[in-house]
């Protein structure tokens, strides 16, 4: 078995079970070209998969929000907009799907931290124009860890909650441009989509 970097892993597995390896190779970083150098925090020297270890990093506010698309087509929007689909109220079971995978992140990426978010809010907006709900999340805590898996998680998962309460009405719904829109906190600061 090949790892994604080139080298077998040393027991045949890829598994943290025995880090006696350890090599000696330098984290990935970005060439000399006058840009700050990156790593992969989540791969050890090795290759393996690892969570990462914030106990010296400090406690901060941090904030993230994602947004992301779910294009229904004029059918389907006509019935979400009349509150007419047979499984119920489409925005709001997809408002609290959202909240409530945002507090289950860490059960569903596995190398997520299992943190104390101290809000949690999902919106959903109607599009007329091109017939499509536009998903916006936000989630905060603070602490040693970001929370933009948390904001991503819950666009993703009202998304997929939408397509689920409008599925019988069609199969060609699309959720598309799930992408983080804003962070906020920690060391890297603050970011914004397309700056």
């Amino acid at each position: 078995m090949e790892s994604v970097f080139g080298g077998p892993p040393a027991d045949g597995l890829a598994s943290s079970a025995s880090n006696s390896h350890v090599s000696n190779e330098p984290q990935l970083s970005s060439q000399n070209t006058g840009e700050s150098s990156f790593e992969l925090t989540h791969t050890s020297n090795s290759g393996e998969a690892q969570m990462v270890d914030v106990s010296p990093k400090e406690s901060s506010k941090r904030t993230a929000t994602a947004v992301c698309k779910v294009i229904l087509g004029k059918k389907v929007f006509d019935l979400v907009l009349a509150n007419q689909m047979a499984k119920g109220d489409v925005l709001t079971v997809a408002k609290i799907a959202g909240i409530t995978a945002a507090k289950q992140t860490s059960n569903l990426i596995p190398l997520c931290h299992n943190i104390s978010l101290t809000n949690v809010q999902v919106d959903l907006r109607l599009n007329h124009e091109d017939f499509s709900v536009t998903i916006q999340g936000e989630a905060a805590s603070t602490g040693k860890t970001g929370v933009e898996m948390e904001a991503m998680t819950a666009v993703s998962i009202a998304g997929l909650t939408v397509y689920d309460m409008c599925k019988a009405a069609s199969k060609d719904i699309a959720i598309t441009d799930i992408r983080l829109k804003h962070k906020s906190g920690g060391k890297s600061g603050e970011y914004f989509w397309g700056q």
